[in-house]
């Protein structure tokens, strides 16, 4: 296992430490527990928006606490779900009054836990709405959408329901946009290595030399099928492809696109892939808003990249322009 770090069983504590270190302007960890952060400076009277997950994706899921976007993350070990007890500890810390809205990805033991810190918040007085990133279309068919994984995608709706948040919607209202956000996302990436997890010290899976994976998911969940390591142009239209068989984007339509580094995939890398990407949405007489290209939601030092569309309606589109500011995403006003 060659990794920079010291040792293992401190790697969570250490990266967060290192991130609160480094922007303490903007994120804190909560009464010191390195398993929470919260944004350094609460936001008053607004509605309290809230996610967790596992180690291991940075930028996600903590890398977009902070103004504009998320109130508070709960974090476990890599690619595990922190505790019930942590998120209950978040969803009090970020409610002021306004109700929370939980967003986070739809797995199991996340959904699990936060069952429990709901039923925990709910018993005293907090109202919460709840909602479950399911973009990753390699992972189930379109009538069982409900079981998808949630991967990158999500970040378009962390930073709609922040803006709408402060933009002062109630809690229903901001449950409806982000649910109208998430149904109108949609992911596929594509894999050409496997990552480590630092207390285990080996890959996680295997592919073979020269060939690629297509549709993994973020921990390495298996795909829908393996190829020989197609070209830049090839994994563009192949994602673009089977995304929009779901969208059906039409000439006229606004999107935002999203170019997603795994980990060990190089900007240049990515920006061949979006150059397609966008050709292919001027052909089709598409307008792309806000493009994003980068690591947005990675998996440890996972080689490949995934694609993701939002397909918006102008108050979609407002509310992703609105101004953010995080340790991992900064969006001026448009």
């Amino acid at each position: 296992m060659n990794k920079i770090i010291n040792d293992p069983k401190n790697y969570v504590r250490e990266m967060m430490e290192g991130i609160c270190l480094a922007h303490p302007d903007q994120v804190k960890m909560l009464d010191d527990d390195f398993r929470v952060l919260v944004r350094s400076e609460p936001a008053p009277d607004k509605v309290g928006i809230v996610t967790a997950g596992g180690s291991g994706h940075l930028p996600l899921f903590l890398g977009y606490v902070g103004e504009g976007m998320l109130d508070g993350c709960a974090v476990g070990d890599v690619f595990a779900s922190p505790s019930a007890e942590k998120m209950t500890k978040m969803i009090k810390a970020c409610d002021t009054g306004k109700g929370v809205l939980l967003l986070f990805g739809n797995y199991g033991g996340d959904k699990m836990n936060f069952a429990m810190a709901r039923e925990e918040a709910e018993f005293e007085d907090i109202e919460i709405a709840e909602l479950h990133g399911a973009d990753d279309v390699a992972s189930a068919a379109l009538d069982k959408k409900e079981t998808r994984r949630g991967v990158a995608g999500i970040v378009y709706a962390y930073k709609i329901a922040g803006a709408a948040a402060d933009a002062g919607y109630d809690l229903h209202q901001v449950e409806a946009v982000t649910a109208r956000a998430l149904d109108q996302i949609r992911t596929m990436g594509v894999a050409l290595t496997p990552c480590i997890v630092p207390t285990v010290g080996k890959p996680t899976f295997t592919i073979e030399e020269g060939k690629m994976e297509i549709g993994m998911g973020i921990h390495g969940e298996a795909g829908i099928d393996v190829s020989d390591i197609l070209s830049a142009d090839e994994v563009a239209d192949l994602t673009f492809q089977r995304i929009n068989e779901e969208l059906k984007l039409q000439k006229g339509d606004h999107v935002s696109i999203m170019v997603n580094g795994l980990g060990a995939t190089p900007l240049d890398e990515q920006y061949i892939v979006y150059r397609r990407l966008a050709l292919t949405a001027e052909e089709m007489g598409l307008k792309v808003i806000l493009p994003h290209i980068g690591e947005y939601a990675t998996s440890m030092e996972m080689s490949g990249l995934s694609v993701s569309v939002i397909k918006l309606d102008e108050e979609l589109e407002n509310l992703l322009k609105a101004p953010a500011r995080t340790p991992f995403y900064t969006n001026a006003n448009m």
